[in-house]
């Protein structure tokens, strides 16, 4: 059991660890924002309580020591500066060495436990030398206020739907016992029967006597996360009668949460915060009546990634078994089949459609450790960056997010190393020294467009067309477009950096780029103006396990096209129907079109039927048409990866099961666009665009 419970400490630190760092980096612009001061503070101090309920006591004694030091920053006595945000981050390094036991032979934790004690308010360096060496585990290096002399009175009772947002009384008892806490008494008299009964509410008030050694803001440590009033009176001659009320507080409003907590009352968090254990279990059900009717809490489970990829490949079965019964109930027209196999297939598609939803994640997962890349790259390089982030929230499946941190983390140092110019270089050209760079992310259709663009000095063609030469990538009297000629920076090998450095120069992470996005099925698009920055452009799928599909047949083989991809189908004209030699196109609203013959590209025998459709695909701004015998149909495509012995056929990505037991391929999309743009001729050659239309 202990094993389990560390388990979910330690996945709960994962989050925690995501969320303190997100939340110093947006700091690092927003260093005045007290609900981003009171997020790490919630975040360190979570650590640290979590940390010392499981064992970890090094861990706790260190966050404390820098949690005390953080509180100078809560307080308004330390202002956010470009060394606090260092320092922070880097106590946030070494959280994952003391879970692990990680020994620190070379003094780092220690100095930066000197670094932050000689940053308060009235340190002196030797106070800042002794801190990092004398001050015990559990310590804390900040002074509270003598506290009044003679025994306390503490009565506090918990307010609103605490238990719904995860309170746990019995916690927080033992915490105050902790600090001497007697005489502990509940008073049930606020308690209603059990018909009336909420299971979100606590409605008991408790007393009790604290020594007068405990300050106030110890009981606000045990406090800062369960909603509650309390008050607190000192018994001496001076202060008798005096106490501290407490305060209603509004947890939706994010004035009242972070401009200042009421003395006597603690805020706590936003439901959606972590949490170190999980909601209490509610003691009763309840029956009809009209309290129960209110809005429930959002609560949310963690499940291992295993199980959501066991459950998609279930429910990729059942769609597969859907398609079946759907056939087999076509063709014998029994009514009572078909209206069962019609059901089926509704319930197939919505237990479908929220797996998939289970699935997604928001890029946001991604962005805390792009913005600590860039801002260690800026440093390291002396190139000043502002770095944006938009459409955190867009979702992708998890598999996706999985693979795409790579690819973009070689596109950002790429940004970053080879196209951001230095200060003077960027005064010379008239630019603001402080350069940008911008990540965002947006749906389009089934897509999802991932754009990494800087205000840099652009990608030269010239020099670019020059390098692919001299390693005969290309000919010199190759004619190429724009796009196709950017293109060739994701060849492998390829690179125009004058000199190697530890960053790049080597000429492979652009070609892992590629690979790594291909194997996604997505696409790449570069867009660059010399002198003005580069737009790099990430085309990939929301899902990889489940698509919308258009069965096509091509010489009686059956063959799938993303819907996504689909933007529409019109008749093959007949004076079409013979090849010629060049490329062949269609005008489409006064717009040409360039198509493929699938028989042709395929190398299929027999002779096409008298009348042909023709599919017209688009990625992006790119449309290509492709001539298909006939159109079958859509149907739910549940996506089958090809074996590593098809891994060189370039024109399919994976291959599905139909409902009669059939498979078939499905067609790459970006593939068959690209050869569009080469229209091949008789000769077994390939022309440019430019030089067929000319």
């Amino acid at each position: 059991m202990t094993d389990d419970m560390t388990a979910i400490f330690r996945d709960e630190l994962r989050d925690l660890l995501d969320s303190l760092e997100r939340g110093l980096l947006d700091l690092t612009s927003n260093p005045d924002d007290p609900s981003l001061i009171n997020q790490v503070f919630r975040d360190l101090h979570t650590v640290k309580g979590s940390g010392a309920m499981f064992g970890f006591a090094d861990l706790a004694a260190f966050i404390h020591k820098f949690e005390t030091f953080f509180e100078h920053v809560r307080s308004g006595r330390l202002k956010i500066t470009p060394e606090i945000i260092r320092l922070s981050l880097a106590a946030r390094d070494q959280i994952p060495g003391l879970v692990d036991g990680i020994p620190d032979p070379d003094g780092q934790r220690a100095a930066i436990l000197a670094a932050v004690t000689a940053l308060m308010p009235g340190a002196t360096p030797a106070a800042a030398t002794d801190a990092a060496t004398d001050a015990p585990a559990g310590a804390d290096t900040e002074t509270d206020p003598p506290a009044a002399e003679g025994p306390s009175r503490l009565v506090f009772r918990f307010v609103g739907d605490a238990l719904g947002l995860g309170a746990q009384p019995e916690i927080i008892l033992d915490e105050l016992r902790a600090l001497g806490a007697t005489g502990i008494v509940a008073d049930l008299d606020d308690v209603p029967t059990l018909d009336s009964l909420q299971v979100d509410q606590c409605l008991f008030t408790w007393s009790m006597d604290l020594p007068a050694t405990v300050a106030e803001s110890d009981i606000e440590e045990v406090f800062v996360f369960a909603e509650v009033d309390w008050t607190l009176t000192r018994s001496t001659a001076t202060e008798a009668d005096q106490a501290t009320q407490g305060h209603d507080f509004d947890l939706t409003d994010p004035e009242t949460a972070d401009t200042g907590t009421p003395q006597g009352h603690v805020a706590a968090p936003q439901a959606a915060a972590p949490a170190p254990l999980p909601p209490a279990a509610p003691l009763a059900a309840v029956p009809d009546h009209p309290a129960a009717t209110q809005m429930p809490q959002a609560a949310t489970i963690r499940v291992p990634a295993e199980r959501l990829d066991a459950l998609m490949d279930s429910v990729g079965e059942l769609v597969i078994v859907e398609a079946r019964l759907t056939e087999l109930a076509r063709l014998s027209r029994d009514p009572a089949l078909m209206s069962t196999a019609e059901q089926i297939t509704r319930l197939a598609a919505g237990l479908r459609d929220a797996t998939m939803t289970m699935r997604m994640v928001p890029m946001r997962s991604l962005v805390a450790r792009f913005r600590r890349l860039v801002m260690d790259l800026s440093a390291n390089l002396g190139k000043p960056v502002t770095f944006s982030v938009l459409g955190e929230d867009t979702e992708l499946d998890k598999t996706v997010i999985e693979k795409l941190a790579d690819p973009l983390v070689h596109i950002l140092r790429n940004a970053l190393d080879h196209g951001m110019e230095t200060v003077a270089q960027r005064a010379e050209a008239g630019k603001s020294p402080v350069g940008v760079i911008e990540l965002s992310a947006e749906h389009s259709g089934a897509e999802v467009l991932i754009r990494v663009r800087d205000d840099g000095r652009g990608m030269n063609a010239d020099r670019i067309r020059a390098k692919a030469v001299a390693q005969g990538l290309i000919g010199a009297d190759t004619v190429l477009s724009q796009q196709q000629l950017l293109s060739l920076v994701f060849e492998p090998g390829f690179s125009t950096a004058e000199a190697i450095t530890e960053l790049s120069g080597r000429g492979v992470g652009m070609d892992v780029v590629r690979r790594t996005i291909e194997s996604l099925r997505g696409q790449i698009e570069i867009e660059s103006a010399l002198g003005k920055g580069t737009t790099v452009t990430l085309r990939l799928p929301l899902t990889l396990a489940i698509i919308e599909g258009l069965l096509i047949e091509v010489a009686g083989e059956k063959y799938t096209l993303p819907m996504a991809s689909v933007h529409e189908i019109v008749a093959l004209p007949p004076e079409k129907a013979t090849a010629k030699r060049g490329g062949d196109f269609l005008d489409i609203r006064g717009s040409f079109v360039p198509f493929l013959r699938l028989r042709h590209l395929f190398d299929c025998k027999g002779d096409p039927p008298g009348e042909q459709n023709v599919v017209i695909v688009q990625s992006g701004e790119a449309r290509v048409g492709i001539v298909v015998d006939r159109i079958v149909g859509t149907n739910q495509t549940v996506i089958k990866q090809m074996s590593k012995l098809h891994s060189s056929v370039r024109a399919v990505s994976g291959a599905t099961i139909l409902g009669d037991g059939s498979v078939a391929l499905i067609l790459d999309v970006g593939h068959l666009i690209g050869n569009g743009r080469v229209a091949p001729t008789e000769s077994g050659k390939s022309d440019s665009l430019k030089e067929v239309a000319a």
